[in-house]
């Protein structure tokens, strides 16, 4: 029966622009993390604003999530993607042109934000139509390590830049012109679905949204997934958000702050490739979320408390490997134990969640001490990874058997 199905070499073709996109979104998700300062400064506004900009790509996912992954579901990623893809080349090249006006550069972000859930939404969907069951998790897994990627070069590119002179609008404007070019190879590129499915799961019909919806909602494995999710999205985006003036009280430059969340996210490059293809190999899901939530726990605890550069690196690479690789996996876990609700439901509910988590965001600038210190948020965010393990102790894999 396995005979009958077609794995085409085409689907990296597919991989490899819906991974570019994802890309450059992170990029200009992320680019003024780490000028948080001198961002203040050119707009004339508070660090709180800076950090809105970021935010704001949480709070726009809230409400769109849900339709998004109607519109994925129903006319398909590539029509859905490419909407997604258009909106973010366009807003990216407008908030290039918008000077230091900050109220202009805030509603062009969100309107980048708003494409956002059209690109993370099919997440899974893509591997599903394309790939083989036992190469999914780490086709997730690449488009993870794409999202890393651009979270790097915005995180490293965007401060050595606008301190080597260059404006921060130029910046900005430069980043939407590959934001732009990528949008276009994607929708040149992309292609629905191959000519044959490249398994039976594939072939199957899935249920209608809103039955798959109810289908994994009445799951109990999968409401664990959620709190996995929310959590570990939760931690990262307000490290990341925040990088820069978490590590100001002890003396770190911005040109450090994104040294190191590069260094992070070079960690969440290797664990996001490595750690699922393991997944995969084995086709078991729980044992690898535990390894990666019990290995956040000391990466995290470093950043918290390290003084020195070096120490500082190595904690944000070892909480980079774990965390970041326990996404790709956690969303491959839903969408195998949901099945048959279609991957863009399941994939949009664990972005959803998420994003929802952007609340610890807002949470760890209320907790910063009269110092500026964010130890209480990073030491809650220690406690909350204990929870996730409690939760991982839950899920249980699906039968062997059922990977097709």
């Amino acid at each position: 029966m396995e005979k009958s199905y077609k794995v085409y070499s085409y689907r990296w073709v597919v991989l490899i622009t819906f991974m570019l996109i994802n890309l450059t979104i992170q990029m200009l998700w992320i680019s003024y993390a780490p000028i948080t300062g001198l961002a203040a400064e050119f707009y004339g506004v508070s660090d709180l604003h800076i950090g809105l900009l970021a935010m704001s790509f949480m709070i726009a996912f809230i409400p769109l999530s849900i339709p998004v992954s109607w519109a994925i579901d129903t006319f398909g990623f590539r029509i859905s993607v490419s909407i997604g893809a258009a909106m973010m080349g366009i807003f990216g090249i407008v908030r290039g042109c918008a000077g230091s006006n900050y109220t202009l550069v805030l509603l062009c972000t969100f309107g980048i934000a708003a494409a956002q859930p059209f690109l993370l939404n099919a997440w899974t969907t893509v591997p599903a139509k394309w790939f083989a069951a036992n190469q999914r998790a780490t086709a997730v897994g690449l488009v993870t390590l794409g999202n890393l990627v651009g979270t790097a070069i915005g995180m490293v590119v965007t401060p050595v830049l606008v301190e080597s002179g260059i404006t921060i609008t130029r910046v900005q404007l430069f980043y939407g012109i590959i934001a732009a070019v990528s949008g276009i190879l994607f929708i040149i590129f992309a292609r629905e679905k191959p000519l044959t499915p490249p398994s039976q799961d594939a072939a199957q019909t899935r249920a209608l949204m809103f039955e798959g919806l109810k289908n994994a909602l009445t799951s109990r494995r999968f409401w664990f997934s959620l709190a996995i999710s929310f959590i570990g999205l939760g931690i990262f985006n307000g490290v990341t958000t925040w990088i820069e003036i978490i590590i100001r009280p002890r003396g770190f430059t911005p040109s450090a702050a994104g040294i190191a969340g590069a260094v992070m996210i070079a960690g969440g490059l290797f664990g996001a490739v490595i750690i699922p293809a393991l997944s995969d190999k084995q086709l078991k899901r729980q044992r690898f979320l535990f390894v990666s939530f019990i290995g956040t726990i000391p990466g995290l605890l470093g950043l918290t408390f390290a003084a020195d550069l070096i120490l500082l690196l190595i904690s944000s690479f070892v909480m980079g490997f774990f965390l970041v690789s326990a996404l790709p996996i956690a969303m491959q876990y839903a969408a195998e134990v949901t099945h048959p609700t279609p991957e863009g439901t399941s994939n949009g509910l664990i972005q959803l969640v998420g994003q929802g988590a952007v609340i610890f965001v807002y949470i760890m600038e209320a907790m910063k001490t009269a110092s500026g210190s964010f130890t209480p948020s990073l030491l809650l965010a220690v406690g909350l990874i204990g929870v996730s393990i409690f939760c991982v102790s839950q899920m249980k894999d699906k039968q062997k058997g059922s990977f097709i």
